[in-house]
């Protein structure tokens, strides 16, 4: 090979390698000690939750509570500099107060699945109480020419008259979300829908865990290998073996009474664990008793050593 083009080709590996290096809004990253995600930027006196990638780190979205209103918020990565955070519109103008949070995102990029409750069933004056009482269903949004659409609820097998939560999908499309149709276990399973093509799914089936507790699957990887559940107020890990997913064992962080931890995810590199905790005020209950959301992440080690 002709030395002056190796030479060429070895600046140019370099200089990708460069430019390639994941930007998490050019925060140092955390050890194994958690800590605030983007103080001031995702995190604010205001209640955060739920911060989510896309698979190429192009775009992150987290969810702030805006006037009673549960509003998906983003950012891009353009020319290698983070955009300002805006809000995404998911219902029409006239719907006032609304919810829309726990966003996830296809490996493509272009279609995001979130927990939202159908404006059709509340008036613009409805109290917090009242709006998060009624149950929320698996919507979702098309990216078209850069744009997030407005949303549409996922087809009756997946989003029901009950409740529908934790929405993760997967590397082929398909869906894990929890729900409390009726079973013969009853309360609240995590359900896996089978993604068929043309934004349709198979029939959801029940995910069985190995457990003795009420852990249930909050965020499961692309690949479907490692899952993390939520139960007793703390985080666990599950692994998939051979179909069968392993007794969960618990995530270890210094847990604070009276917080609520939640909304498990991971990094697109896989390298860090983000979750969201949130306060509540004890005389309390739900989220109306909510006081202050915040988002955090740790090294990805504390869940795998």
């Amino acid at each position: 090979m002709n030395k002056f083009l190796f030479v060429f080709l070895i600046i140019q590996v370099c200089f990708s390698c460069k430019n390639n290096t994941i930007s998490y809004f050019y925060q140092e990253p955390p050890s194994t000690t958690p800590k605030l995600f983007a103080p001031s930027i995702v995190n604010t006196d205001s209640i955060e939750l739920n911060v989510v990638f896309n698979h190429d780190h192009t775009e992150m979205f987290f969810s702030r509570i805006v006037d009673n209103s549960f509003v998906i918020h983003h950012s891009e990565l353009i020319n290698g500099k983070w955009s300002d955070i805006k809000p995404i519109a998911m219902y029409e103008d006239t719907v006032l107060v609304s919810v829309a949070c726990d966003p996830t995102i296809t490996n493509d990029g272009k279609t995001m699945y979130f927990l939202g409750v159908d404006p059709k069933r509340y008036k613009n004056d409805v109290t917090r109480e009242e709006l998060y009482a009624i149950p929320p269903d698996i919507y979702k949004s098309k990216k078209v020419n850069g744009k997030w659409e407005l949303a549409s609820k996922v087809d009756f097998s997946v989003s029901t008259e009950h409740f529908e939560t934790y929405p993760v999908v997967t590397l082929d499309g398909s869906l894990y979300f929890r729900s409390n149709r009726p079973s013969d276990y009853g309360g609240m399973s995590t359900y896996r829908a089978q993604y068929l093509g043309n934004e349709t799914f198979e029939t959801p089936v029940m995910v069985n865990i190995n457990t003795e507790g009420n852990e249930l699957i909050t965020y499961v990887s692309p690949d479907e290998q490692y899952a993390i559940t939520n139960g007793q107020g703390k985080f666990q890990i599950t692994f998939n073996d051979n179909g069968e997913w392993t007794k969960p064992k618990e995530v270890p962080l210094q847990y604070e009474s009276n917080w609520r931890y939640y909304c498990p995810y991971m990094s697109s590199d896989g390298k860090y664990f983000i979750f969201s905790r949130r306060y509540n005020n004890p005389q309390k209950k739900g989220w109306a008793g909510v006081e202050k959301g915040e988002v955090y992440w740790v090294n990805a080690d504390i869940l795998f050593n």
